[in-house]
């Protein structure tokens, strides 16, 4: 009955918001651009009605920003020198907005206030299709050709992909790609692991019995840490069957067949539930994994009290942990190595990252945006060849004078003689935006080749050698959950939500389990608890969605 009330006061607050959205469109509702022509195009006649297009750098676009995740932290805009180049060069300047840690209180503050940012990252689908269908989001088909990185860069099939329900397309993606990709896996402490005698560490057996020489020999070491609310356990979970991604544990189901089922009935995810488990009660994990904050995971890895981690996003981690840690202990570091998995599971068909084309998430620009062109102008900017290697690697003549005929920035002195731990103080990647994947990735792969080793970037050597190669192409399950506005949606939110979802929090309960006994009786009681709820009938929506894009993807 609690499940039952709580859908009904979703679906109330939803209608309210949704009328609050619409009223708030109707009056506040902006021009695409109020911009003068700043040229004739090139071959128009006289006469001819001219075509407004503006011009990034001649005239100032401002607008706030906002990050839609609780975890995000926006870096103050013109301290680092991508942002200040920026401004400087580009008349652009931006006003973070930040979550406060509460990102989905935030986001209902400023749609009931009608303050809206100019522009917002979010997630694709259920939250972006709530605003549109208010009518507070502009539609950036009429930018396409005016500014055609974008377009070119990232293709008609892609776009065509984000399209909404309506036709238009809303939603400016972020490290979209066409090659596999991502940061997760699994990352170990070389100076303990050397210390402990560099024992087997491929299987599930393997790391338990690591774990335990860990834990006797190093009081104040985390033997497994698995990050913010033990969201590693998803990465965990591809280990346990061949061709079983990350991303079905993210996603809360899985396919059997031609048909998306609960997670809650796969037998890997159950072992991954299991073995986790027995981890938490004998101490081998960390035992505050759903309290944590990704600072506080930071600051152990930064100062070596991590024995192993397995995440999403231990490239990164690992990166600046590695970083940090050698710069006050020469012998420290850390390095990723191949996913571990169940014994007799095929180590090359384990994937801790799932990559689609469409990239991680998407920008959308809201009608309270003074200057949507300009807005978007900049972030066709951003996703070109110049704006990737200045927003990601830094201005030119900071740590590269010349670039090669591909656009990829050529190091310099300064490239080679900067700690890497000066590098990631200058958060030079903090305002990748509009991220292209293919053209940063490539880039990367090109300079640390050319690197002797030990001068290679830890995070772009993790990713090759590792991530990326463990990676899995899963473009088909985009877009395939339920408007947040209906009944299916608001029960795909209660259940699948990787937040406070029924079995997030059921995930919760299983690590403080007293036994296995006890973790599969608390499997079984979410399944009747997310069945009761109606998950089925969510989990066939998405099944025909995902049908859907599978037939669109097979008549490209």
């Amino acid at each position: 009955m609690k499940r039952n009330k709580l859908g009904v006061l979703l679906l109330t607050t939803t209608i309210l918001l949704t009328s609050i959205l619409a009223g708030c469109s109707e009056s506040s509702n902006k021009p695409a651009s109020t911009n003068k022509p700043t040229s004739t195009p090139a071959g128009q006649e006289q006469g001819e009605e001219a075509v407004t297009t503006f011009k990034l750098g001649e005239e100032p676009v401002n607008f706030s920003y906002y990050v839609h995740y609780d975890w995000w932290t926006t870096e103050p805009w013109g301290v680092n020198p991508n942002s200040k180049w920026v401004t400087d060069n580009l008349k652009v300047n931006v006003t973070p907005i930040q979550s406060g840690g509460a990102a989905e209180q935030k986001l209902s503050t400023m749609i009931v206030s009608g303050e809206l940012p100019g522009a917002i990252m979010m997630d694709r689908g259920q939250e972006v299709e709530r605003l549109r269908s208010a009518g507070v989001l502009v539609p950036l088909d009429d930018y396409l050709d005016k500014y055609p990185n974008l377009k070119r860069l990232a293709g008609e099939e892609t776009l065509n992909m984000l399209r909404s329900e309506d036709g238009k397309l809303y939603q400016f993606p972020n490290w979209y790609t066409s090659a596999p990709n991502g940061n997760g896996g699994w990352v170990v402490n070389t100076k303990i692991y050397k210390e402990l005698g560099e024992p087997k560490l491929e299987t599930f057996d393997d790391l338990y019995e690591y774990l335990k020489l860990v834990k006797a020999n190093y009081k104040n070491v985390v033997p497994l840490e698995v990050g913010r609310k033990a969201s590693g356990l998803d990465a965990m979970f591809a280990g346990f069957a061949e061709d079983s991604p990350v991303s079905y544990a993210q996603m809360k189901a899985y396919p059997e067949g031609n048909e998306l089922k609960s997670i809650l009935e796969n037998d890997a995810w159950v072992e991954t539930m299991v073995y986790s488990n027995k981890l938490f009660r004998e101490g081998l994990m960390t035992q505050d994994a759903l309290t944590q904050t990704n600072d506080q995971v930071q600051e152990k890895l930064n100062s070596g009290r991590v024995a192993v981690i397995i995440g999403t996003n231990t490239t990164n981690e690992g990166r600046e942990g590695n970083n940090a840690w050698k710069s006050i202990d020469p012998d420290g570091g850390y390095h990723m190595i191949w996913p571990i998995h169940k014994e007799g599971v095929d180590k090359n068909k384990v994937y801790p990252n799932g990559y689609n084309t469409l990239g991680w998430n998407v920008n959308v620009i809201t009608t309270s945006a003074e200057n949507p062109e300009g807005i978007f102008a900049y972030l066709d900017w951003m996703t070109g060849e110049e704006g990737q290697r200045i927003m990601f690697f830094g201005p030119q003549g900071l740590y590269y004078d010349e670039i090669d005929e591909d656009g990829s920035p050529i190091p310099n002195d300064a490239w080679y003689n900067t700690a890497d731990d000066v590098k990631d103080e200058q958060k030079l990647e903090a305002y990748v935006w509009a991220g292209n994947a293919t053209f940063v990735d490539t880039a990367k792969t090109k300079i640390e080749l050319a690197l002797p080793e030990d001068k290679r970037n830890w995070g772009v050597t993790a990713q090759t050698n590792v991530a990326w190669k463990t990676s899995k192409n899963v473009t088909e399950f985009n877009n395939i959950d339920p408007a947040p506005d209906t009944d299916l949606g608001i029960i795909q939110k209660q259940v699948a939500d990787g937040e406070a979802g029924i079995i997030t929090e059921y995930v919760g309960k299983i690590l403080f389990a007293k036994s296995e006994a006890d973790v599969l009786a608390l499997i079984e009681q979410a399944k009747k608890e997310t069945v009761q709820l109606g998950y089925n009938d969510a989990l066939k929506y998405r099944t025909e969605k995902w049908q859907e894009n599978v037939k669109r993807t097979n008549a490209n």
